[in-house]
């Protein structure tokens, strides 16, 4: 009975702390509450950290942050942003469609936890067909629109984009050449040779039939593409009907150029000239938005989200949140089409509308054309989440099967792997690559130019040291270690989280695994490493390769256990060479790119004394580097520019 007695009060006691906290939070906003203006506006909550928790927006500051104070009829998301928080800001707005804008930035720029988050935000490209030359060219572009010139798009990939140009080229002949490579022609180039290119920089083509061709280019691009093909089999026709076969082949080709570009656009609608079409399915807790481009009445491609957000949030609250997101930094179409119609879709409407100065149509469209649109970005998004759910299922079973190969506590969320890279010691440069529940996650990819002067070259232990100090002495001054960590358990699985969390699908900072490139001596440098900054508890296995290199006949190393091996046809076995594979092509991709730099490198930039214009000289008056290497004093000092003092300098440099 006194064991129940105890457990009771333990219990009593934990409700009661954790009362006391949602009470503080609740005084934390009833304070704010009372200097807030009845105006539009921004508001942020933050932890006891300083972290932004949520970012929302509102009609009235005042209104919306009261209805925090009530901690009745909120749902659980609600109530554990409420308990964290600690402090709030704010920011007021003339308008409301002012504040939707400003929300949308704060949530990309802060991605708080609490709020619907859009990843894999890279931008779009665009084709470009230039206005600053007198011959256009017609080039692939990202970024800010600060190059004069006609864009279109945007296109879904970049792959879209290359087999757009390259249609292109041969349809109307357009240049793709940088203007400094243009002008630095004498005779036409390969393009020319194989009919990709008209030759404007040698003269094979007068500048008015290529400024034609241009507006062809142009005219197709923005939608005219059926006009465009009449004036091509006429010219054909023509052509033959002169016995002119080899014009008319040229124009037979360009048609069979165009039909390719429409034939890898899909649908091309009969009624959209220029829309945007999303679509969002959830399922297994998890949401896919899919969203097509068309623009000039043609389609050019589409792109699948699959945004972070809490299970309570619906599909049009996420739909919501996900577009002001998208078109913070992106131009919005005369029309917007929507699978689900949203709570603020006037808002939404009004607010794209004031930032781009024209009308932007937000609309769920009913029947015809659109609808069927909307139907096929919803079939797209239906099957993208199917492919993305099987893909995440079958990295969860090989985490697992990770955990149990290796004797870890749990899955781990996440892998960092290590490799060195180098040629008898020189440009030698550390690799580290992560991978979590998604796959490898590439925007924590990191790589280490190896710094000591004291390594023998060559060394791969004392490399490993290095890269190993840098990396967890940084990540215990940017990153404080959580609790509970000492055993190879995550204390935030998804597990530990409440039953309507969302399942936290990110990389955190701290690895639950660490898996090194190499044997029993590279295992225990690893190991000494961690140890001397303090770290015992950090899972690390060595990866011996097998005999003769062979694949499939790798050794492990665990301190404190024998070496093993792994069954041939395990699934785990072949998931840990795809994360040594990747490691290996990380690092030697990167000690290749500071190679290819050093031979790029001209040996007079090594002597100091000798700044540009002194290069130069040397470089006009002997022709290459190697040539000034050779040369006497007197020879040197015979330079213009070059004195007596700085010629024995150079000549003391090469003959040391």
């Amino acid at each position: 009975m006194g064991d129940v007695s105890e457990t009771d009060t333990s219990t009593e006691n934990s409700k009661g702390a954790e009362d006391a906290l949602v009470l503080k939070g609740v005084e934390v906003i009833a304070r704010e509450v009372k200097r807030l203006p009845n105006g539009p506006g921004v508001y942020r909550m933050l932890d006891e950290n300083g972290e932004v928790l949520y970012v929302g927006k509102a009609r009235s500051l005042k209104k919306r942050v009261t209805s925090y104070t009530r901690l009745q009829g909120q749902s659980n998301r609600i109530m554990r942003m409420i308990l964290v928080t600690t402090a709030m800001e704010f920011v007021v707005t003339n308008t409301e469609p002012e504040a939707l804008l400003l929300e949308a930035n704060l949530i990309k720029r802060f991605r708080p936890r609490f709020n619907v988050l859009l990843r894999d935000d890279k931008s779009f490209p665009y084709i470009l067909v230039t206005g600053d030359h007198e011959s256009a060219a017609i080039v692939k572009h990202r970024g800010a629109r600060k190059r004069k010139g006609d864009y279109f798009g945007p296109f879904a990939s970049a792959g879209a984009v290359d087999r757009t140009i390259n249609a292109l080229q041969k349809a109307f002949l357009i240049r793709t050449c940088s203007d400094s490579y243009y002008e630095n022609r004498t005779r036409p180039c390969l393009q020319y040779q194989i009919k990709r290119c008209a030759g404007p920089c040698t003269g094979e083509i007068a500048p008015e039939d290529y400024a034609g061709l241009v507006s062809e280019a142009k005219a197709f691009l923005s939608g005219r593409s059926q006009l465009i093909k009449e004036q091509l089999a006429s010219q054909m026709e023509t052509a033959s009907a002169d016995l002119e076969f080899e014009r008319a082949a040229i124009y037979r080709d360009r048609l069979a150029a165009l039909s390719h570009v429409q034939a890898h656009q899909g649908i091309n609608p009969q009624t959209v000239d220029e829309a945007d079409v999303f679509a969002i399915h959830q399922e297994g807790g998890q949401s896919c938005v899919q969203v097509f481009f068309f623009r000039t009445g043609q389609n050019w491609g589409n792109r699948a989200y699959f945004p972070k957000a809490d299970k309570s949030w619906d599909e049009a609250d996420i739909l919501e949140s996900f577009l002001a997101q998208f078109y913070d930094d992106k131009p919005a179409p005369k029309q917007i089409l929507l699978s689900h119609p949203l709570g603020e879709q006037e808002l939404l409407g009004e607010a794209l509308s004031e930032r781009m100065s024209r009308k932007v149509e937000v609309t769920v469209p009913k029947r015809g054309e659109k609808k069927e649109l909307v139907l096929h970005a919803m079939t797209n998004a239906r099957e993208a989440l199917g492919r993305r759910l099987a893909e995440t299922s079958s990295q969860a079973r090989l985490l697992k099967g990770v955990a149990e190969a290796f004797d870890l506590a749990t899955p781990p969320r996440r892998i960092e792997v290590y490799d060195n890279s180098h040629i008898m010691g020189t440009n030698a440069v550390g690799g580290m690559i992560v991978a979590g529940p998604e796959g490898f996650a590439k925007a924590h990819y990191r790589k280490f130019n190896i710094k000591s002067e004291d390594l023998v070259p060559g060394d791969d232990y004392g490399m490993m040291r290095e890269v190993l100090t840098r990396r967890f002495s940084r990540l215990m001054k940017e990153h404080a270690r959580p609790e509970g960590s000492k055993t190879s358990k995550p204390t935030d699985t998804p597990e530990a989280e409440e039953a309507d969390a969302p399942v936290n699908t990110d990389v955190p900072a701290w690895p639950d695994l660490v898996l090194i490139d190499g044997g029993q001596g590279q295992l225990t440098a690893a190991r000494e490493t961690l140890e001397e900054l303090g770290l015992t508890d950090v899972p690390l296995v060595g990866i011996a390769k097998g005999p003769d290199r062979d694949a499939g006949r790798e050794k492990f190393f665990i301190t404190g256990k024998p070496s093993f091996m792994l069954p041939e046809r395990d699934p785990v076995l072949y998931f840990v060479q795809r994360l040594r594979d990747e490691a290996h092509r990380f690092a030697i991709g990167s000690h290749r790119a500071r190679r290819k730099k050093d031979i790029a490198k001209n040996p007079l930039d090594e002597i100091a004394g000798v700044g540009p214009t002194r290069k130069k000289a040397l470089l006009s008056h002997f022709g290459t580097a190697k040539a000034v290497s050779k040369a006497g004093v007197d020879d040197l000092a015979a330079v213009p520019g070059i004195s007596e003092a700085i010629a024995r300098l150079v000549y003391d440099h090469f003959h040391e």
